[in-house]
């Protein structure tokens, strides 16, 4: 049998056979290299500005399994040491609450030019200016609807994001957006990252807690404070003032004596079965959780006992109002000044359900009826949030606490012309602000177009959002990782810059 015909390389293929010229690549290459070194010592990398290392080596904690919530030291010095997230979930309309376009009554009734014909639910209406007024508010008089006077009332506290834009106009896909920094399922959340990260001071209870609103969950549920491929030790504990943390009291029929020897029992076998098995972080963190929950039946209780809170305080929340879901949503807010008080790093407060309950009922989500449905939310919301930020204020916890109020993404300028009296999903432009820690008050960064359509100037994506809030909380966010099927993780994927200019 023949040999096969050799193999006939090009011209270009044969290059790769001349020993001299391999050599001389060799040492131009290992050169090249050296000279980045050299560089990089002297730090002359034209990488390195502003003082900024171009080492970009991922940053995990070093966590002891069986001690996972300790506090641990952040990438830098910084202002913020907790975090107090409020959502408000079904996309609060930004035209009609923060965001003043003049435009908006010039076009009423028109056609914007440009307009798209169909939008996320449908074809599109005409403009229609805001529902409510807007009147000059604070020193810094800036423009704040009247549907929102609590709020408003405290607009020299605020840093204004308002060209956030969102990669998605789904709820569940932005919700998980907005909590985890994927559109896809099965990612840690914010708060998970942070806890990850930092721990927390306070070991009698949870380093994250997800309070959810009187009607029920988000509509992507635990997916917005869920641990995704982190350790389980890092995933939210979800209770709220009306529903308590489950299952940690302790049964009459045990005597304290026979409940001491019973968790003693426990820790022993529980310390001997992690010995033989020290790699799985499983394990560990549900014995963590075990003695954590032992801890827990100590300091819930006293925690979430709202109507100890004095008369003055409950009224302030408005806890005592006769509109059952907003004195509910109060005692939420109390219960979150008091996680923070109390030193828990990262608190997610919902405002808004599942849309299950009906358009614009349960949530923000006005596709019909927006002053009707907008403004009974706004009722439920406006005076309990703004009197726990007015609270944190008082009591100096915004010295070391980062406040975030957000929506997923806005509503549209003009109606749905299938009804004409709401507002279609908009990710192109909406709002959200930052109070407390590290930020300038009074300020207000990017701008939407004149009809609120679209980001003009500054845009700022969600990526950008969250870098920012890991930075508040002395965390780099392309160094805070994860290794997870091949692959180092971030919150922020590989996008997202610092918004510097609202640091203070």
């Amino acid at each position: 049998m023949k040999n096969p015909d050799p193999v006939k390389l090009s011209a270009f293929g044969q290059q790769f056979l001349d020993r001299r010229k391999f050599l001389k690549d060799t040492a131009s290459v290992m050169g090249s290299f050296s000279l980045m070194s050299l560089l990089q010592n002297d730090g002359l990398l034209a990488s390195e500005v502003a003082g900024q290392s171009s080492d970009k080596t991922p940053i995990r904690p070093i966590i002891d399994p069986k001690n996972p919530y300790a506090p641990r030291d952040p990438h830098f010095d910084a202002s913020a040491k907790k975090l107090l997230i409020i959502f408000c979930a079904g996309a609060v309309s930004h035209i009609d609450t923060f965001d003043y376009k003049p435009e908006l009554f010039k076009y009423h009734g028109m056609r914007a030019p440009g307009q798209p014909a169909v939008t996320f639910e449908g074809p599109s209406g005409n403009i229609h200016k805001p529902f409510w007024d807007f009147s000059p508010q604070g020193e810094t008089g800036k423009m704040i609807s009247n549907l929102l006077p609590n709020l408003g009332s405290m607009v020299d506290d605020y840093c204004f994001f308002h060209a956030l834009h969102s990669g998605t106009s789904a709820h569940p896909t932005a919700e998980n957006f907005m909590s985890t920094g994927f559109t896809f399922e099965g990612f840690p959340s914010i708060g998970s990252w942070v806890s990850y990260a930092l721990g927390t001071e306070n070991q009698e209870l949870p380093a994250y807690v997800a309070i959810n609103d009187p009607r029920g969950m988000p509509r992507s549920a635990k997916n917005n404070w869920g641990n995704g491929f982190l350790p389980a030790s890092f995933q939210g504990t979800n209770f709220s003032a009306a529903e308590p943390v489950p299952n940690i009291a302790t049964p009459d029929s045990i005597g304290s004596s026979r409940n001491k020897k019973t968790i003693d029992a426990i820790e022993r076998m529980n310390a001997k079965h992690l010995d033989q098995f020290p790699g799985d972080t499983e394990l560990a963190a549900r014995i963590a959780s075990y003695e954590l929950a032992g801890r827990m039946q100590m300091s819930i209780p006293e925690l979430t006992d709202i109507d100890g809170e004095p008369d003055y305080v409950l009224k302030e929340y408005g806890a005592d109002s006769s509109n059952e879901l907003k004195s509910a949503y109060a005692k939420n807010c109390i219960l979150a000044r008091r996680m923070i008080e109390k030193g828990v790093r990262c608190v997610q407060l919902f405002n808004g359900s599942d849309a299950s309950g009906g358009n614009g009922v349960t949530n923000w989500d006005s596709h019909s009826k927006i002053h009707e449905t907008h403004g009974m939310q706004a009722d439920i919301m406006d005076q309990p949030t703004a009197a726990l930020l007015a609270d944190m204020k008082r009591r100096g916890l915004l010295a070391d606490t980062l406040v975030v109020w957000c929506t997923e993404f806005g509503r549209m300028p003009f109606l749905q012309a299938s009804n004409g009296s709401g507002r279609d999903h908009n990710a192109g432009a909406f709002t959200s602000f930052m109070m407390g820690a590290g930020v300038k008050k009074g300020y207000a960064h990017g701008e939407s177009d004149e009809f609120g359509y679209k980001g003009a100037k500054d845009k700022t994506s969600v990526y950008d959002f969250n870098a920012t809030i890991l930075h508040l909380l002395g965390l780099d966010h392309e160094r805070l990782s994860f290794y997870n099927n091949g692959l180092e993780r971030r919150l922020t994927n590989v996008h997202g810059h610092v918004v510097k200019e609202v640091l203070v």
